[in-house]
């Protein structure tokens, strides 16, 4: 049940077929839909009018089992509405969970749904939820996604509370990215619900449904970028206060007041970041609010994404720990052992022990005497083999065959040569994004040939668009050794990077796992440790992208060395 919840098709949600800038009375039962389909109810059950006259077609009569093109088999069915269905199915060639809309080929808006969902499928952002074949075929057209099912619905996140101020900010930011980017491509969402928001376990958000869940019904809009940024800042809004920005309840959210019309968010739940509450309104249709606040709406994805990068960043929340339990006295006490304490009584006086009494007998006086002179003839025939050595090191001084070094002489012990460690293999190495970084290219950061290289994808800005802290390389040195230096040759730019290690059997999953050991930047980088470690695998953490020639930044290296 949490495979559906998280990733089931991204149109669960069955009805309000206008954009969320229509009045709020028009857009009441999109939320209940979706919150059926998440908390596990059939999602057969969800019956809505049709978007359009044309549109009542039957659904195709398929069932579980059923295979499309010889290879993806339908498991369940998670939502049937307007003549269309969607399934969630396995794809019996590359043995992964995809998720399958279907629809018979004359539909009305079987065409629409192919042309945007190829149109889709070109854009291969990794921030959407990708489209993996659109095929006519036997009568019916279906449409192949990715199944995410370790992501979570923004729907459930916002089910448990209000989001702290730096998720909402990641959430405004990554998303209003994306749609910037998606809407330079000329394609738009139109559907853009919490339903439609995924964020996965490393905290990277991804949309679904751009472009194709409002062709299945049969959406549009004369200002598709307008209602998209509307759409963003409603999802803001309900992120900071739990609460959707029109008086009807959706989505699992209650609605404002009635009669009060829009407030900004910092105004309906206390201790909402400032900053975060007025970009939630210049994204919402607020003439009236953004004009006491002396700002400009913001009326594309574009410039809501700009606004978002002109605010001081927000950092997460400190970590918070838990306070030592304060030391607990035991009762045992000098002669209290085993007996409770009396209430009242005065602490009892430490006992001092007192040293025995120094030997008085006549025995004791013999006693100390033979021992000093023991003591005597022990340092007397210490001294005279030490002259011995001394005297037979002066005779043999002259001796040519004793040219070795000693340090014991305070002679210097011959310095260690550095030499040239083998690079076994690499990978690219992204935890915190989708998994993959160019892993074709990713043999030419160490063949030795500087007109070759592995680079980044591009992002917008140095600091990899505000998505996540870096991206990098794992070089696998094929055992433990030792590590003196590694030389980073970098194309494009000033790039800044650090080099982490570890020496354990298998290469670590995630950055943290690695210990950072140096870091510099520039075109040609030498990471030095402050004293040669031990490792296996060597992480190249780059850190701040240089700008590139197409327009964005991205990273490039052409050569690593390594010295041991």
């Amino acid at each position: 049940m949490a495979e559906r919840s998280t990733a089931a098709v991204d149109v669960a949600d069955n009805s309000g077929d206008k954009p969320l800038s229509a009045k709020a009375d028009e857009a009441t039962t999109d939320g209940t839909a979706e919150a059926q389909d998440s908390t596990g109810a059939d999602p057969q059950e969800a019956v809505d009018e049709p978007a359009d006259a044309d549109a009542t077609v039957s659904s195709p009569d398929l069932h579980s089992g059923h295979k499309l093109a010889g290879r993806y088999r339908l498991e369940e069915c998670v939502t049937r509405l307007d003549g269309f269905s969607s399934w969630r199915a396995v794809d019996e060639k590359l043995r992964r969970a995809v998720g399958v809309h279907l629809l018979p080929a004359d539909h009305p808006r079987a065409r629409s749904v192919l042309a945007a969902a190829r149109s889709s499928a070109l854009l291969g952002d990794p921030r959407f939820v990708q489209v993996l074949d659109a095929v006519e075929e036997n009568d019916l057209v279906y449409v192949v996604h990715e199944w995410l099912p370790d992501a979570t619905e923004l729907t459930a996140l916002l089910g448990a509370g209000p989001m702290e101020a730096h998720d909402a900010y990641q959430l405004v930011s990554q998303i209003s990215q994306a749609m910037a980017a998606a809407h330079r491509e000329g394609l738009a969402h139109l559907r853009l619900t919490p339903g439609a928001v995924l964020r996965s376990s490393s905290g990277q958000y991804r949309i679904r449904g751009l472009a194709v869940n409002a062709a299945l019904r049969g959406i549009t809009s004369e200002g598709p970028q307008r209602a998209d940024t509307e759409a963003i800042g409603a999802l803001l809004y309900a992120s900071l206060t739990q609460r959707w920005p029109y008086e009807s309840d959706a989505y699992g959210l209650t609605g404002l007041p009635k009669g009060v019309g829009l407030i900004p968010p910092d105004q309906v739940r206390a201790g909402v970041h400032r900053g975060l509450s007025e970009i939630a309104m210049r994204a919402l249709a607020n003439d009236g609010a953004t004009a006491s606040r002396q700002e400009q709406p913001c009326t594309t994805p574009d410039e809501l994404a700009k606004a978002v990068a002109a605010m001081p960043r927000i950092r997460p929340p400190e970590p918070t720990f838990t306070a030592p339990p304060e030391y607990q006295r035991t009762t045992y006490q000098q002669g209290t052992y085993g007996r409770p304490a009396v209430p009242g009584a005065p602490p009892t006086q430490p006992v001092h022990a007192i040293p025995p009494p120094p030997l008085q007998s006549r025995t004791g006086k013999a006693l100390k005497w033979a021992v000093s002179a023991l003591l005597i003839a022990a340092l007397g025939l210490g001294s005279w083999q030490l002259a011995e050595t001394l005297l037979d090191h002066d005779s043999k001084s002259g001796d040519p065959g004793t040219t070795q070094s000693n340090p014991e002489n305070g002679n210097t012990p011959p310095v260690e040569k550095s030499k040239p460690v083998q690079i076994v293999s690499a990978k690219d190495f992204d935890p915190l994004g989708d998994g993959s970084e160019k892993p074709q290219d990713i043999d030419h950061v160490y063949d030795g040939d500087p007109n070759t290289y592995w680079h980044t994808d591009g992002y917008y800005s140095a600091d990899f668009g505000k998505l996540k802290e870096g991206v990098g390389v794992v070089l696998d040195l094929g055992k433990v050794q030792q590590v003196r230096k590694v030389d980073v040759t970098f194309l494009g730019g000033t790039t800044s990077t650090e080099l982490r290690t570890s020496s354990d059997a298998t290469a670590p999953t995630m950055p943290d796992s690695f210990t950072k050991v140096a870091e510099g930047s520039g075109t040609n980088v030498s990471l030095k440790p402050g004293k040669p470690v031990q490792a296996r695998y060597l992480l190249v953490w780059l850190t701040q992208l240089p700008p590139s020639s197409e327009g964005n930044f991205r990273g490039k290296i052409s050569d690593i060395k390594v010295t041991g």
